[in-house]
């Protein structure tokens, strides 16, 4: 009798965990497919965030045929689109002494005058990049011309000027000599300053951004006196930054360029 009773005590639990299984069934199925919502929140932080979309700028290069002839860089003005406009100011890139044209388009400057409106021209000055040296090049005058012809040949009309370290041996002498080929004047730390009188400098009228690290004491400071001289002047003074402050401070320095270069017309 105890054996019957048994069997059907089991029975009658099986019967019940069918019945519950049954039951359950469809909950269990739903809950298999969807993920939870902790999962939900992982796989929204494993999504990395939209990328903010950029402009892509082409730096094209050239030759310009002469004595000697001159390699150059440009990056023409685009809009928020990257649609090629009419540029608001034509922009000529020179270079100090350990450096070439590459160095303003590995810093984004090129990049960053092209897609705010501006044309930019960086050249590799004679002796340098892939611009061959010149033994005709000995006189001021003959590096005035060499500033002329390359503006010229490129129909740059009048420029901002910007001259960093040892190109100061071609840009102050075509800034006393050829001034009205200027629109603006960006010279960074350059040599050549001492030749000039105080009566040279005040005859210039082009607006003049003067550019130089608080730690260049040699160079820096040595043409930081001498351009303040110039009427129409600003001083960006990078603080913390060394003879070539345009790469020590390159975010300061491209602040400093846009904001001159949005004021003059």
């Amino acid at each position: 009798m105890n054996f019957l009773r048994n069997r059907l005590v089991i029975l009658g639990l099986v019967l019940l965990a069918t019945l519950l299984l049954y039951l359950l069934l469809p909950s269990i199925r739903q809950g298999s497919m969807e993920p939870s919502l902790d999962a939900q929140r992982m796989g929204l932080m494993a999504t990395p965030p939209p990328q903010i979309p950029t402009i892509n700028v082409t730096i094209r290069t050239g030759q310009l045929p002469g004595d000697p002839p001159l390699f150059f860089r440009e990056a023409l003005p685009v809009d928020g689109a990257g649609r090629q406009i009419l540029p608001r100011l034509q922009v000529v890139l020179l270079h100090g002494q350990a450096f070439t044209s590459k160095t303003w388009e590995e810093l984004g400057t090129m990049a960053l005058l092209a897609t705010n409106g501006y044309q930019a021209l960086a050249m590799d000055l004679p002796g340098y990049g892939k611009s061959p040296d010149s033994e005709g090049l000995k006189t001021d005058q003959n590096r005035v011309d060499l500033l002329s012809r390359f503006m010229e040949s490129l129909g740059v009309r009048t420029a901002v000027l910007v001259s960093p370290s040892m190109s100061g041996h071609y840009s102050i002498p075509f800034l006393m000599k050829n001034t009205a080929q200027l629109q603006g004047f960006i010279p960074i730390a350059p040599v050549g300053t001492r030749s000039y009188t105080p009566q040279q400098y005040q005859n210039i009228q082009i607006p003049t951004l003067i550019v130089f690290g608080a730690l260049d004491t040699n160079l820096g400071a040595q043409s930081h006196k001498n351009l303040i001289q110039l009427p129409h002047h600003s001083v960006l003074k990078l603080e913390g930054a060394r003879h070539a402050c345009y790469i020590d401070k390159t975010r300061e320095f491209h602040q400093g360029l846009m904001d001159f270069l949005g004021k003059l017309k």
